[in-house]
């Protein structure tokens, strides 16, 4: 035989066993649930079975999420796990000597439904009928905005006196940029933009520009906050991402979730105390976010305070979270709205 020959009948016996002249062993188990259920919520027990087409032996079966293996007991595995949502279920077991890895996404729900809130407003206080208000927060006494270019107007972000409405200091965007979330962190303001794919950073002092980030897997840039450590950053999807405030790079990510299904409105973020405070998107609402684990556990309906402002054409809707820790209060307003509204929130009966 040539070498020729010897050649073209490698390359086809390469393509035969491609096609299944060999067939992968984990194409013989498959993962199955008990009456096709895949919701469950924290601390439930799960009992797959393992669907085994040629009756192969099963040995050494573990169960993971998210790379942290599930504890077995009574039977099953227990859903001992930290973040909500859609996730992989992953089998890994022995047949015959062979490692088999099999994976099944699952979705798990918060534990029970969101607390409702209500509010009280504690001040009034003045705010430029013009801004297109993205982003709200503050720096000591000091609030910043940060705006998008709405009614043909340039996207900016400013300080402010909150109580007076007085600008104390205003940095515009280039053409093309629509400001939206910001937060401030070791002296430095991050500001996201919303379709650009792509964030701005500022000396916080003197809102210099000293550098600028590009997206990872996040598409659209909306509500931005902090933890201390890192950033948190929400894009119109059910995703709230992590950033790691010095590459800037998307670590992490939690799914925010109730107990009934996924949910993807969150706008404008305010973090306070292992809770994110989060606008509704096109809603008078906000809410409650366990920052670890991606559950609702509160609404709070803020209706009646678009009513309480100057009504007008370009008047639009609720958004811009502020909380000032040292007064334990939030600051909220809308786009185009006339007033900032000092407010505390309460547990409805």
């Amino acid at each position: 035989m040539n070498s020729i020959k010897f050649f073209i009948l490698n390359v086809l016996l390469l393509f035969f066993l491609s096609c299944g002249g060999e067939k992968d062993p984990a194409s013989f188990f498959g993962l199955k649930f008990e009456k096709g259920k895949k919701e469950y919520r924290p601390k439930d027990t799960i009992r797959p079975l393992i669907r085994n087409t040629k009756d192969l032996p099963v040995d050494s079966l573990t169960l993971s999420i998210l790379g942290k293996e599930l504890p077995y007991a009574n039977g099953g595995w227990v859903l001992d796990v930290d973040k909500l949502g859609v996730h992989p279920l992953v089998a890994t077991f022995k047949s015959e000597g062979q490692v088999i890895t099999l994976s099944e996404e699952i979705k798990l729900l918060a534990p029970k439904p969101p607390q409702l809130y209500t509010y009280t407003i504690v001040n009034e206080f003045p705010h430029d009928m013009t801004s297109f208000t993205q982003g709200l927060e503050f720096h000591r006494d000091t609030l910043y905005e940060s705006t998008g270019s709405g009614g043909g107007a340039k996207s900016y972000i400013r300080k402010i006196d909150y109580r007076t409405g007085e600008v104390y200091q205003q940095v515009d965007l280039e053409e093309g940029y629509f400001g939206e979330g910001i937060t401030l962190l070791n002296n430095k303001l991050y500001q996201l933009t919303w379709q650009g794919k792509k964030g701005f950073i500022y000396d916080a002092r003197s809102l210099e520009r000293i550098d600028s980030f590009q997206y990872g897997k996040s598409e659209e840039g909306w509500g931005l906050t902090n933890d201390g450590r890192s950033l948190y950053k929400s894009d119109g999807t059910e995703r709230i991402w992590l950033l790691d405030p010095n590459t800037l790079e998307e670590e992490d990510a939690i799914q925010i979730v109730t107990d009934k299904s996924i949910f993807n409105k969150a706008n404008e973020l305010e973090y306070v105390e292992g809770k994110i405070y989060a606008n509704v998107w096109q809603k008078e609402s906000m809410m409650i976010i366990d920052a670890g684990s991606g559950a609702i556990e509160g609404v709070v309906n803020l209706g009646g305070l678009r009513e309480k402002v100057r009504q007008h054409d370009k008047l639009d809707v609720l958004n811009g979270i502020a909380y000032h820790p040292e007064r334990k209060t939030f600051f909220i307003t809308g786009k185009n709205w006339d007033k900032l509204f000092e407010i505390t929130l309460q547990k409805k009966e």
